[in-house]
């Protein structure tokens, strides 16, 4: 028995392909695999739910500026680095395989004191700065982008599950159960996991008009910005908006959907992709530009569009989303072209690369605890 520990939280940026993993290697029988994340992250509630083992540690934020988070930092990185070897060693670890976040950096560093095998997985054209650590001593680093540069670093494409890759349901289908008309053109709206203010803004003025073409709207606020006056509203036509928290399994609101509105984090891209979901896409206003940086090929390819966040307003949104449905033929042929662009087997292929490294592990001499 093979047993793996799999470290990354926050958003789903990190759990997504970290959940999609660990379900490719439990695919493939006779592994033990147990997460890491922490009380502050969105893994709390989605590694439980896909039947994940989650043990939490405390997060270590590395500041860019000089502040008293600088100051803690020796004494939060050790103690974590503390909590993660415990993990790792009541699980035995073989292998530990990161996703990047707080979490990673001390998980990563108490592999290494241990002698465990590390495996890194980076989502972003930018790799951060935990990756970028684990990637110095890892047996297997995989990327999700052509252009990101990292020590070792394979082509791979970006971890999905399987429902994202193979969805076995059709549109009409996905529509009913996310309690929709299933014969309606359908938009959904996300803003990622902790949702986006300036998109649901957006979406609340271009409401009326979008309704009014017949275009029901799936709206996914998140968590923290639905409220009890998020409700259900319903044009005269028959179309409706409908609002909600958070889905849980996003392939069935892929597979709803004729055009999605939302931000262009790795996740979302790499998964609308591969799902043929053309995408108006609205990256973080703020940052490095990473996620502009992410889109910018499906753009170039004419397989999506980009509205940068401050030029997106209830007018311009409402003509975006009528001109896109309002032309099935460029819908279908945006739709081909994504599909084409990134790999999908990347789950399974990473799968293979951690149960390999955790292999060469058991042959080297006996590690330290």
């Amino acid at each position: 028995m093979t047993s793996v520990v799999l470290a990354g939280g926050g958003t789903a940026g990190h759990t997504s392909p970290l959940i999609a993993t660990a379900q490719a290697i439990a695919q493939r029988g006779s592994a033990e695999l147990v997460c890491i994340g922490t009380a502050k992250g969105l893994e709390t509630r989605v590694i439980p739910e896909a039947g994940l083992k989650l043990e939490l540690i405390d997060p270590v934020p590395l500041p860019r500026t000089l502040n008293l988070d600088l100051l803690k930092l020796p004494f939060t990185l050790t103690r974590s680095v503390r909590q993660a070897r415990a993990v790792l060693k009541r699980a035995q670890a073989d292998v530990l395989v990161g996703f990047g976040g707080y979490v990673s950096i001390p998980a990563y560093l108490a592999a290494r004191t241990m002698r465990v095998p590390v495996v890194v997985h980076e989502a972003n054209k930018l790799p951060g700065i935990a990756n970028k650590v684990g990637a110095r001593f890892a047996s297997y680093v995989g990327t999700t982008f052509p252009e990101t540069v990292m020590r070792g670093g394979a082509l791979i494409g970006m971890p999905m599950r399987r429902a994202i890759t193979h969805p076995e349901m059709s549109p009409d289908e996905a529509r009913r159960q996310l309690g929709l008309d299933p014969d309606r053109p359908t938009l959904l709206v996300s803003g990622g996991s902790q949702g986006a203010v300036s998109i649901n803004r957006a979406v609340e003025q271009a409401r009326p008009g979008i309704l009014a073409a017949g275009v029901q709207i799936l709206h996914v606020l998140g968590p923290k910005n639905f409220t009890d006056a998020d409700v259900v509203i319903a044009h005269a036509d028959g179309a409706r908006y409908v609002p909600v928290a958070f889905v849980s399994d996003m392939a069935v609101a892929y597979t709803a959907a004729d055009l999605m509105l939302g931000r262009a984090g790795a996740g979302t891209v790499m998964e609308t992709a591969v799902s043929g979901l053309p995408v108006i896409f609205v990256p973080l206003p703020w940052g490095n530009g990473e996620q502009g940086r992410n889109a910018a090929e499906l753009i170039a390819a004419d397989a999506g569009w980009l509205v940068e966040d401050g030029d997106l307003d209830g007018d311009k949104l409402a003509e975006l989303v009528r001109d896109a449905l309002g032309d099935p033929a460029r819908l279908v042929r945006m739709s081909a072209t994504a599909r084409g662009m990134y790999p999908s087997d990347a789950a399974d292929v990473l799968a293979d690369a951690v149960l390999a490294a955790a292999q060469k592990g058991k042959m080297n001499a006996p590690r330290t605890d």
